[in-house]
């Protein structure tokens, strides 16, 4: 396979910089970026070039900023959305600018990133988009309401661009992580906000002290889904001589998870299907 280039958001930490050892192990280049670009100043020194992008940034700014990204090789045959962060609270304690920065750094940065990227794409027919978005793209867990919103929206949206560009001759892909080591619930990136309504306040801090104390416990390996993706992309080792997906769930918690909602759905189309079939105007 020829030398790829690919463009990674949210490289600081976690998925983002193991995307930029893996890519750089495989031999393909890699632009890191991040919001703060002190923050992966290691990674230009592993072989990687680094740009600041900040995706919550006006649409026109991230366009220079890609601009400025295709210059560096020519151009850019991956994309990988991975910039994100959780937001913990009940739907009374987050305040409606929390929901909005929520979707702000989730959704629509991901749209302007993606938008401003999609021409190339298209006048080369060929490339390949990338989103991580996560079990709560499908449970919407309490608590966690802001967050499971902002991936159940980045679901549907994603699901479109497929149906609407694969006749383009671009690949998507859309991975749905469960709990991996990464730095999503650190102090850094989960924002929580503790209740202090007396109907919500104990199970809301027994739900946060939860997330804080599986901080780096969790069972899920970084790398290790990191390169399963690589391999995907590439149609390579675990993905050799397979049809590639367009959702590919990925963790042992999202197998049992998604499973069991999915069987839940079927028994209730089938306990409930006369009266769902029953609608629509008479023939």
């Amino acid at each position: 396979m020829p030398q790829l280039v690919w463009l990674v958001t949210g490289c600081s930490s976690g998925f983002g910089e193991q995307f930029v050892h893996s890519i750089l192990a495989r031999g393909d280049k890699v632009i890191a970026t991040a919001r703060a670009l002190e923050k992966i100043s290691h990674l230009e020194q592993a072989g990687a070039a680094v740009l600041q992008l900040d995706i919550t940034a006006s649409q026109q700014s991230i366009r220079n900023t890609i601009l400025r990204a295709l210059a560096i090789y020519g151009k850019i045959d991956l994309l990988i959305n991975n910039a994100a962060y959780i937001a913990v609270g009940t739907w009374e304690d987050l305040e409606y600018e929390d929901w909005l920065a929520q979707f702000d750094t989730n959704v629509f940065g991901t749209i302007k990133v993606t938008r401003a990227l999609l021409p190339h794409f298209r006048e080369r027919r060929s490339g390949t988009l990338v989103f991580i978005s996560s079990l709560s793209g499908w449970i919407g867990h309490a608590f966690c309401s802001a967050y499971a919103g902002s991936k159940f929206a980045l679901e549907g949206i994603v699901e479109g661009l497929w149906r609407e560009t694969a006749h383009l001759g671009i690949r998507t892909m859309l991975i749905e992580p469960g709990r991996f080591r990464t730095n999503l619930l650190s102090t850094s990136n989960m924002k929580a906000a503790r209740s202090e309504i007396p109907d919500y306040a104990v199970s809301s801090e027994n739900m946060i002290e939860g997330l804080a104390k599986e901080d780096h416990a969790q069972p899920g390996d970084p790398k290790r889904l990191v390169e399963t993706i690589l391999d995907m992309v590439r149609r390579e080792g675990v993905a050799e001589g397979k049809e590639i997906p367009f959702r590919l769930p990925l963790g042992v918690d999202v197998f049992d998870d998604m499973k069991a909602k999915c069987e839940e759905t079927l028994k209730l189309l089938d306990e409930w299907k006369k009266v769902i079939r029953s609608t629509d105007y008479a023939e």
